[in-house]
């Protein structure tokens, strides 16, 4: 058996992981960082495509909360977590947010103020921008089709850099393997890839001790065992949650997920639309933050699986697959779900409840964001939910609308919070105003799980400030 010793042990290497490894490690910390999978070199795979599925996502990106309806999501599994597969857009937690959460959930020193000029240097960090040089079609027909409506429309930032040229096709993403790993490492931090997770020793309130089992061909089969000082997990807002109670932390823990439902459609154009490899940059933001449009990963592939919910009817469009692109309608969401490690089983039970409110909804979003379709200029509209209608004109929208039901619809997100909420308010939260877990004296999250609500935007800005924000507050105190 191989073992290690560190002053702190991060499990997760995502948004919140490498953020908190990096800031650690350049404060003189030893760091051991722990990611269940594999590091993948950008290049290596093509964004979007069922290859990088397979090797950057759990469970090949097949994974459902329960409920009416189920809603599937995604984790990043890899170095990098989910700043490796997602599509690299960036927005700062809205202010009247972020006092919402201070009041409501009793978060201390947590004025916006300082949260922004902590956003000002990841924006630096990660060279967040708008695209240099002129947009993909994807991203000019929402943009143009909410014009037309008059309705309220943005390009969203990206931590991107681009070539000479300003290619809008060929930026490189700056996620967390090209700029806080390496930050943590040259620092001195230590990373094992492809290690899970199997088990916390705890002494009474303090935990000591972690075994690991390696997961890559040929590794030590006898296992792993690190023994820490203190542990900080990053594992995302569902396997964070089922680390602590697996671990035997269970206050407040993992009752509370909250995310944003979306569902989709694919519009299809007179001529080639379809960039498979990127998204759009432009989302309509006329009903936020209760609706918000935006353009989805459009890979063949994922076209296709746009079109599944009415095969019979749809499924001839695939072929004409470079003149479509798929587009969501994401809502914020009142409905809150449940994740729960069972015993003996490696992956937790998640469930999710949409509201009646919620479900409206997304029918409303839906219809919305077909009519930017239409202003655009699209000559048909595929729904994505069961036996939905073709749509070509506005008149079709009346039908569409009729046969919706959200229990008909393929809701799914990307966007996970809230499973492990921070503050002083013990009633509400499980770890305290900077990441600390109730009940136990050297345990702290650090990622999406502490964020008290989904934030109505695109959550990773928020993750990564207060993910720094709290290791920056561990620091002082171990000083």
């Amino acid at each position: 058996m191989t073992r290690h010793e560190c002053d702190v042990l991060i499990i997760g290497s995502g948004a919140g992981g490498a953020t908190t490894a990096a800031t650690l490690a350049e404060a003189g910390h030893d760091v051991l960082i722990v990611e269940e999978g594999p590091w993948v070199e950008q290049g290596e795979v093509v964004p979007f495509s069922l290859d990088q599925m397979d090797r950057q996502y759990r469970s090949g990106g097949v994974t459902v909360a329960l409920g009416l309806p189920s809603i599937a999501y995604t984790e990043g599994r890899c170095a990098g977590g989910g700043t490796e597969v997602n599509s690299g857009l960036y927005r700062r937690p809205p202010e009247e947010t972020l006092e919402r959460w201070r009041s409501r959930y009793r978060i201390a020193d947590f004025d916006s103020a300082s949260l922004f000029d902590i956003c000002e240097e990841v924006e630096s960090a990660l060279s967040v921008q708008t695209v240099p040089g002129e947009h993909t079609d994807a991203s000019k027909i929402l943009q143009r089709g909410a014009e037309r409506l008059g309705w309220q429309n943005d390009e969203i930032p990206r931590w991107m850099t681009y070539p000479d040229g300003n290619d809008a096709t060929q930026g490189k993403r700056q996620s967390m393997t090209q700029t806080f790993l390496p930050r943590a490492l040259a620092a001195g931090a230590r990373i094992l890839c492809e290690h899970r997770l199997d088990k916390i020793h705890r002494n009474g309130a303090k935990a000591v001790s972690a075994e690991l089992t390696p997961l890559s061909p040929g590794a030590d089969a006898d296992g792993v065992t690190v023994s820490f000082r203190d542990l900080i997990i990053c594992g995302g807002a569902i396997q964070t949650p089922a680390i602590l109670q697996r671990a035997g932390f269970r206050h407040r823990v993992g009752r509370t997920l909250a995310v944003h439902p979306t569902v989709k459609l694919s519009a299809r154009f007179d001529s080639p639309v379809n960039t498979p490899d990127d998204v759009s940059v432009y989302q309509v933001k006329e009903f936020a933050p209760n609706i918000s449009f935006g353009g989805s990963a459009s890979h063949p592939g994922l076209v296709a699986l746009a079109l599944t919910d009415n095969w019979r009817e749809f499924g001839t469009a695939v072929t004409a697959w470079p003149e479509l692109a798929v587009y969501y309608a994401a809502i914020t969401s009142q409905g809150r779900g449940w994740v729960q490690a069972i015993p003996g089983v490696r992956d937790p039970l998640v469930t999710y409840r949409l509201t009646r409110r919620d479900r409206d909804l997304l029918g409303q979003g839906l219809s919305r964001l077909a009519l930017v379709m239409l202003e655009a200029g699209a000559l048909e509209v595929y729904p994505a939910f069961k036996d939905a209608p073709l749509v070509r004109t506005r008149r079709d929208l009346a039908d569409m609308s009729g046969a919706f039901a959200a229990t008909k619809a393929s809701v799914m997100t990307v966007h996970l919070c809230s499973t492990a909420p921070m503050g002083d308010d013990e009633k509400r939260c499980a770890v305290h105003s900077h990441g600390k877990v109730r009940g136990a004296d050297n345990v702290y999250v650090n990622d999406a799980s502490l964020l008290p609500e989904a934030p109505g935007v695109n959550p990773q800005a928020s993750v990564m400030a207060v993910a720094i924000r709290n290791a920056r507050r561990y620091c002082d105190e171990r000083a």
